[in-house]
């Protein structure tokens, strides 16, 4: 989905990008995290290991690989895109994922976002109302190996309550307002990232904390997204 943000680690910890990564363009992957990621102030490091880990190219099969390190978003058919790399980096790390987390994604796209997260959470439930869109998702998720992904095609603004409540949710659309189905699918001490506001103009990133059973939203920065889709 397309978002355009306008606008020293211990010598334990991990490597971020280690070298052993069995996909290609590890390389790449090191640099678009170097130079866009974390020099733009994202320093969770299970967040930038998970976006060395994820093959970013696979999702965008009919662009050269290299364009899918670039800093920008991509077409991905329907009207819809895959968000540049640093928006995805960006929104991962303001919900603070855990891997015991459960995490809701509101449009599925190309399957990226869903396939960073999988890398940081337990499991990840994401719902896409374009049907060719959640298929081919579904297809390359499946072939490069994230099992704790599941995908289903439906209207997003209503979430996916069977499985409900999530610790985190990560919506890549922008409706007007912040649904409350998924208010209300956000677990107690949960955090969800939404963009709000109306197609075509910018938007603000939010995000939203329960806590006490009390509903706190903070902006973060303006963006611009793809409107969030009605069902048909």
């Amino acid at each position: 989905m397309f978002a355009l943000l306008l606008s020293a680690a211990l010598f334990a910890t991990p490597p971020v990008c280690p070298a052993d990564s069995p996909w290609a363009f590890q390389q790449e992957r090191k640099r678009m995290v170097q130079r866009q990621i974390e020099a733009r102030g994202v320093s969770d490091a299970a967040v930038l290991r998970a976006i060395c880990a994820v093959p970013r190219h696979k999702f965008v099969p009919d662009f050269p690989a290299e364009a899918a390190y670039q800093d920008r978003p991509l077409p991905i058919g329907h009207d819809q895109t895959i968000s540049q790399p640093y928006i995805v980096a960006h929104m991962t790390a303001l919900v603070r994922p855990d891997s015991t987390d459960r995490a809701l994604e509101i449009g599925t796209g190309s399957g990226y976002q869903a396939a960073v997260l999988s890398e940081v959470v337990d499991s990840v439930y994401t719902v896409e109302i374009i049907p060719e869109l959640a298929q081919r998702a579904t297809r390359r998720l499946d072939q490069l190996g994230y099992d704790n992904v599941r995908i289903k095609t439906g209207d997003g603004y209503q979430g996916w309550k069977a499985h409900a409540p999530y610790d985190v949710i990560v919506v890549t659309a922008a409706p007007e307002q912040i649904p409350s189905p998924l208010i209300r699918q956000l677990k107690e001490g949960g955090r969800m990232v939404i963009p709000v506001g109306p197609s075509g103009q910018s938007q603000q990133l939010m995000l939203v904390t329960k806590k006490n059973g009390q509903v706190k939203r903070r902006k973060i920065a303006p963006v611009r997204f793809v409107p969030f889709l009605d069902s048909p």
